[in-house]
């Protein structure tokens, strides 16, 4: 079961292409998006992260903090970073614990490939309450971002 609007982030530690440990409690007093996704160097997965990249101004002036976890190691994902220019935070949940905490997790993707991530997209204020969430049963498709910038849009107004 993922997440819904109203819970509380669980207890989570990834681990960045820069070899810097990001937790539950280290991402507190500042909103953040977590976008999901199962793989690096894929087409939709290139397309979505590209588009966050070329719209990081609006997350930035927005104070919102955008990380991308996938189950690929930190070496893939810093290659990848770097091939796609991206702007913001790359993780590893190499060992599958995050996204099955998230609720976002395929039994069986392609292929025999058991625990990759589901593309997925929570909203997460500076006090660790989910804002928006939405998990994609079909790796094919994006996250609704207009929904996700009217999340966002949301926080400022709460604030």
């Amino acid at each position: 079961m993922s997440l819904s609007i109203g819970s509380k982030v669980p207890a989570f530690t990834v681990v960045d292409t820069e070899k810097q440990t990001i937790t539950n409690e280290t991402i507190k007093g500042q909103a953040t998006l977590i976008l999901f996704f199962p793989a690096a160097f894929t087409g939709v997965c290139t397309k979505e992260l590209c588009s966050v990249r070329d719209d990081i101004a609006k997350y930035n002036s927005a104070k919102v903090n955008v990380i991308g976890i996938s189950t690929d190691t930190i070496f893939t994902l810093g290659k990848y970073k770097e091939e796609q220019g991206l702007n913001f935070t790359l993780a590893s949940d190499y060992n599958k614990e995050v996204c099955g905490a998230f609720g976002s997790q395929y039994v069986e993707f392609v292929l025999g490939m058991k625990g990759t991530a589901k593309r997925s997209a929570f909203l997460i204020d500076a006090e660790g309450v989910v804002k928006y969430a939405e998990v994609l049963e079909s790796a094919g498709d994006i996250p609704n971002f207009e929904a996700i910038n009217a999340a966002i849009e949301g926080l400022a107004v709460n604030a």
